[in-house]
């Protein structure tokens, strides 16, 4: 089903495309477990660990602020933590409780306050905590690398998405200047865009989003190939992800080998009831039930009772702008 509807698809490697085979992909998946009456990760394979171990995100307007919010998370159990900080007078990604007092961003501001973070954060909280930072693709390729060593002495568990995927020919020169752990992949959609870097070893960590690339089939494809040559795997789940797709990736975290760690996504409890049988977080690891299938239900009574909301943009990010008004990535 997966290779006759991707052949015979002319505008094929997309994600609209992509998407729709995932979630046929995932569906089958889980009807196989169920009708086999087996979890999807025992299909797989069977389990190489009993967790999924995930990294939270800690963000704040101040250094103070992160390091406080890193602290709650060591307190439940997390030893993997993505630290992200507001930048002063301008906009940033992903600072959580950081107040914004421009809708601007600049690169030279933000790769300054960055590193200056992970040294408070080094010397008040030690090595005991891994950390880790997304870059979001905003700033320009030879500022990354510059950010890239300034963090070295940081010893960060990885840098994430340090370039764009058109700007991936940098990750060679990346190589040659720095040791900093790469992760990459969220936006990729296709082999042809991740296949290089991977077969000569440019990143350390994959971050593919599973239904981005077409579900469970091609991500265990992945997966695999990735294990040759050292490259773990680190899905991208974020909040908009249903449960049915961070299901899919815990039964990948425990199945493969090669697994790195995991996005933390905290379900809530409208979604918990909708969804009985969502993977549960305890001491900072996703944690499968034994259920056949991806190991949850879905209950539409309920689900009728809490309308997906209406957004203005339809999900879409605002324009983000340099201070001449340049619009950049998101």
């Amino acid at each position: 089903i997966f290779q006759t509807s991707f052949v015979s698809s002319y505008w094929r490697n997309g994600p609209v495309l992509n998407n729709a085979l995932s979630g046929v992909d995932i569906a089958l998946w889980d009807i196989m477990g169920k009708r086999a009456n087996m979890p999807v990760y025992q299909l797989l394979g069977g389990k190489c660990r009993e967790a999924a171990t995930l990294y939270a995100h800690a963000g704040g307007g101040t250094f103070e602020e992160v390091e406080a919010s890193i602290r709650r998370y060591m307190e439940q159990g997390y030893r993997y933590v993505r630290a992200q900080v507001a930048i002063p007078g301008y906009s940033t990604y992903g600072a959580g409780g950081g107040k914004r007092s421009s809708p601007a961003f600049e690169p030279t501001p933000y790769v300054n306050t960055i590193i200056k973070l992970f040294d408070h954060l080094r010397t008040n909280l030690g090595d005991e905590v891994e950390l880790l930072h997304d870059v979001h693709e905003r700033i320009p390729p030879i500022q990354a690398i510059n950010l890239a060593k300034g963090l070295e002495p940081y010893n960060l568990f990885f840098l994430e998405d340090p370039f764009a995927p058109e700007d991936v020919d940098y990750f060679q020169l990346m190589r040659q200047q720095t040791s900093i752990p790469i992760a990459m992949g969220e936006l990729f959609n296709n082999p042809n865009e991740y296949v290089h870097l991977i077969k000569d070893r440019l990143i350390d960590f994959i971050r593919v989003h599973i239904s981005q690339i077409g579900g469970i089939s091609p991500a265990r494809k992945l997966a695999a190939f990735c294990e040759f040559f050292g490259v773990r795997t680190a899905w991208h789940g974020p909040g908009d992800v249903s449960p049915v797709g961070h299901a899919a990736n815990v039964a990948l975290d425990l199945a493969c080998y090669n697994f790195g760690i995991q996005e933390q996504h905290v379900f809530g409890e409208n979604t918990k009831e909708v969804f009985p049988g969502c993977p549960e977080i305890r001491d900072g690891c996703f944690w499968a039930n034994d259920e056949p299938g991806l190991g949850m239900d879905l209950n539409e009574e309920l689900a009728a009772r809490f309308p997906f909301p209406e957004h203005p943009l339809n999900g879409g990010w605002a324009p983000v702008r340099r201070m001449d008004g340049t619009v950049i990535r998101p």
